[in-house]
């Protein structure tokens, strides 16, 4: 048997295995009216995985998040509103539980803190380069005194050159 059907043959026998631990996430119970289990949803993907922090907890298969879409689909189940869900997780998580947390005083360096590490990251660059293309200062640049310029004429009148030879 050759290399390349070898090679065929095991993407052949893994293709399941990746395709089933794919769909694994979702395995949980689900709500039986439809329209619930879509609330369910909508509010599960603005909420964040508190394990992974750049997932929602719709999108994440950690542990923490499986147990906080079944806490939204009991309240969701309950009759509890979208928002009281909502308020539910923030009060026992924190604001930082939602993807889009509300601007706030106490989440006021989330919303500016970006803007505000540009700003300084932008006049850094600029004294940076402004620094760079400022002239020398006024001692560097003085002209030559009188015996230094004597020195120089004696130089590039002579015919010798600068170690001291005649051409």
């Amino acid at each position: 048997m050759t290399t390349g059907a070898r090679s065929f043959i095991l993407a052949l026998l893994f293709v399941p295995m990746i395709l089933l631990s794919a769909s694994a996430v979702f395995l949980e119970e689900r709500l039986d009216d439809p329209e619930q289990e879509a609330r369910a949803r909508d509010i599960s993907a603005d909420i964040r995985c508190l394990v992974c922090q750049n997932q929602s907890i719709l999108d994440s298969n950690a542990d923490l998040a499986r147990d906080l879409r079944q806490i939204v689909r009991e309240r969701v189940a309950l009759g509890e509103s979208d928002d009281k869900v909502r308020e539910f997780l923030v009060t026992r998580y924190g604001d930082w539980v939602l993807l889009d947390p509300p601007f706030k005083l106490s989440t006021l360096f989330l919303w500016l803190g970006p803007v505000l590490i540009f700003i300084i990251g932008a006049i850094a660059a600029f004294m940076f380069l402004r620094g760079r293309n400022r002239r020398p200062d006024a001692e560097d640049t003085s002209e030559l005194t009188a015996d230094e310029e004597a020195e120089l004429k004696t130089l590039l009148d002579s015919e010798t050159d600068v170690s001291g030879h005649k051409p």
